[in-house]
């Protein structure tokens, strides 16, 4: 007896709803062997990482709300990269180096604190902001001339590049942009007032947090009603129809990684003007990386990154929370 797999001639729509709770199952069933492995409980585990930042859900007690609004921060940075490379890799623009860009963006919206230390006004929140997002995409803009003019892929120049921005803000930290009365720690000057994102109330939710919001709502409509959502898709199916169309290969290179590298540098600033408060040698936990996870888990929807960045904060949640709780090594 001879076994054949034949691709289905269209998508299951039974698969399509189940799959994702299929791999969440697996997931569960393999955390908890884990956890058992290493002499832990793994319902006590499993909750902790899991169930422990939703907690507010069945209490509804005051204490319990603030890991809900540490889920909305971390999942901030998330939906903003995730949600650009979503539209990039709709168009097969690999952008794999987001962290770069987001240590760029970082890099170029400290300067104002750096150099203008005194400048406190609206408009130097604003700056900061902008030269955040320009510092992304002038990072991503060399795979994108390397892509153009020589053929270079994306996917290697991108993702090098992010080791050259590490450690720029390495050396910048620890050489001419470190605080004189910082006691020789590698750290800029500490953001201050209008240096520092503006909080809703009294609650931990910053403006990055709204910002995140309105990028995937934006990027949502873009790809769904307009000729440059349509160009992105076309293009992204088949280059060769979009060509007939009209449509520029090269043109949706540059349009797509100055995107994502742009929302990317956003969330490098932002995090910086909130979370941290600081240039320091570690900025972000990897979130250049995970948000290339959000796109995919959010289907290359911009909209589907929200509900993704926030089921992947919930693992960064989980993560402090068995560490301290459970005692388990980062």
């Amino acid at each position: 007896m001879r076994l054949l797999l034949e691709k289905r001639s269209e998508h299951s729509q039974l698969m399509t709803v189940i799959s994702p709770l299929i791999a969440v199952a697996l997931t569960l069933v393999t955390g908890g062997f884990m956890f058992l492995a290493m002499g832990l409980n793994p319902f006590e585990a499993l909750y902790v990482y899991f169930l422990e930042p939703l907690k507010f859900f069945w209490t509804f007690a005051a204490e319990d709300f603030w890991p809900l609004e540490q889920l909305a921060v971390k999942a901030a940075p998330l939906v903003l990269i995730g949600a650009g490379l979503a539209v990039a890799y709709s168009a097969n623009v690999w952008n794999i180096g987001a962290e770069g860009q987001l240590t760029a963006g970082a890099i170029l919206g400290a300067v104002v604190p750096v150099y203008f230390t005194d400048w406190q006004s609206p408009l130097t929140l604003i700056a900061m902001l902008a030269l955040g997002a320009i510092g992304g995409m002038l990072w991503a803009a060399i795979p994108a001339f390397l892509k153009n003019r020589f053929g270079a892929s994306e996917i290697l120049t991108s993702l090098m590049l992010v080791y050259v921005s590490q450690l720029l803000l390495d050396w910048l930290v620890r050489g001419p942009w470190r605080d004189p009365a910082g006691h020789n720690f590698p750290q800029t000057v500490a953001f201050a007032d209008w240096q520092v994102l503006p909080v809703f109330g009294e609650s931990s939710l910053h403006l990055g947090v709204l910002l995140a919001v309105i990028a995937a709502a934006a990027l949502a409509f873009m790809m769904a009603r307009t000729l440059k959502g349509f160009e992105i898709k076309t293009l992204g199916v088949s280059p060769r129809a979009g060509r007939f169309a009209g449509f520029s290969r090269a043109g949706s290179v540059w349009f797509c990684l100055l995107l994502s590298g742009g929302l990317a540098g956003l969330a490098g600033i932002a995090e910086v003007m909130n979370t941290v408060g600081q240039l320091q040698p570690k900025i972000s936990p990897g979130y250049g990386f995970t948000a290339i996870i959000v796109a995919f888990l959010g289907r290359l929807n911009p909209l589907g990154t929200l509900i993704a960045g926030l089921a992947l904060a919930i693992s960064y949640l989980g993560g402090e929370a068995a560490q301290v709780s459970l005692g388990v090594s980062a």
